[in-house]
């Protein structure tokens, strides 16, 4: 039976030792209209305890990598890290004797540590969120800037890392998720001088950066909040709900980079219901860690009734896990993209204060949204008690 599951965990993918599951040819794959069971394995039988969830979360990984993503990389073997001044550096060398070193400055409150720390997607720090939500609570707060691997519009396979691997279906996204899990590393092995507090890290981003960052803290489990803001087609939104409406960011209009597999351009709107998976469960990844997305319902492309949806199926995975607390979404108009408004603030303080700062008493029951969709098409399944 399972037992109670902890905020984080010290290792970045707990699910490694779970066996593969098929994934068919794009041809072979079959159509689901709704979105597809979160607790149901390849083998057809559902989940019955919450130890499960662990070897169930590989198989949507594998899932998705196949699919959408490409393969994150192996966390290598030979990496080394030094910490200096404020400056992490971290250099990773390949079997092929190819090397890449990722940067970043780390900014940490005044007085004794460690401290919890947000790492920011190619933004200041803090993504597009305000930093006094962080530095005002003494949270240390660094950057992961993401063309140091690919541009953030990069052409097929370009970019530094495909020196070391240049496996040319890969797209940036899982790439990116990457390098944000060597700069964790880099904290791990330096930690006796840097002053974080390797339990309590964040990610967050907005648009691009916000899927991003949703992609990293999907795919490393030390990661102990996520908080995508307005990623639209790619991050939370569903796939097949994007498809049923018009102007956002579909599988026909997300394609225009290299942010994912070449494997992912098989699947045009109508193949949609084909996909193994839907975004509801790389969203559901992130779980038992706690996650917040933030969305922005007056941006068409950005798909947030889409997300709302795919938000309400991802829910239900934390309410089976017993968690709903580590789950919310917040969606609110009124302001341009990735201009975060201040009727925000206290929904990601809560989490903040929850889940970086321990204080049990915050409040993050936060599913804000102005939309009223009729779920039934899309969550089919039920929720079981997981024990």
């Amino acid at each position: 039976m399972g037992g109670a599951l902890p905020p984080v965990y010290t290792v970045e993918n707990t699910g490694a030792d779970c066996a593969a599951p098929p994934l068919p040819a794009f041809s072979a794959l079959t159509s689901v209209a709704s979105l597809p069971d979160p607790f149901l394995m390849t083998s057809g039988t559902r989940i019955a305890s919450r130890s499960d969830w662990r070897c169930r979360r590989a198989e949507i990984a594998a899932q998705i990598q196949n699919y959408e993503t490409g393969t994150k990389p192996a966390p290598p073997t030979n990496e080394t890290a030094t910490f200096s001044g404020g400056m992490l550096s971290v250099t990773v060398t390949a079997s092929n004797g190819k090397s890449i070193t990722l940067t970043t400055t780390i900014n940490t409150p005044s007085g004794p540590g460690p401290f919890p720390a947000v790492i920011g997607m190619d933004t200041g720090g803090t993504g597009a969120l305000p930093s006094s939500i962080f530095t005002s609570r003494g949270i240390a707060t660094m950057t992961f800037t993401s063309s140091q691997l690919t541009p953030q519009s990069p052409a097929r396979g370009q970019g530094a890392i495909f020196a070391l691997y240049p496996d040319q279906t890969a797209g940036s996204m899982i790439l990116w998720a990457w390098g944000v899990s060597r700069i964790i590393d880099g904290l791990e092995m330096t930690a006796a001088q840097n002053e974080i507090d390797l339990s309590h890290v964040a990610v967050t981003g907005c648009s691009y950066a916000g899927k991003m960052a949703l992609y990293a803290g999907a795919f490393d489990e030390r990661i102990a909040l996520t908080i995508p803001e307005e990623s639209g087609g790619g991050g939370e939104a569903a796939w097949r709900v994007s498809a049923t409406m018009t102007g956002t960011e579909d599988l026909e209009h997300a394609q225009g980079t290299a942010w994912y597999s070449s494997n992912l351009m098989q699947f045009k709107n109508a193949d949609a219901p084909k996909l193994p998976f839907d975004q509801h469960e790389l969203v559901a990844m992130v779980a038992p860690r706690a996650i917040l997305t933030i969305g922005n319902p007056d941006i068409d492309y950005l798909a947030s009734e889409s997300g709302y949806v795919s938000m309400k199926a991802a829910t239900e995975v934390y309410k089976a896990l017993g968690i709903p607390d580590r789950i919310g979404f917040s969606q609110v108009g009124g302001h341009a993209h990735c201009a975060f408004p201040t009727s925000q603030t206290d929904d990601v303080g809560a989490f903040v204060d929850k889940f970086l700062l321990g204080k049990a008493s915050a409040d993050t029951t936060i599913a804000k949204s102005p939309y009223t969709t009729d779920l039934t098409p899309w969550i089919a399944f039920s929720t079981p008690q997981l024990q």
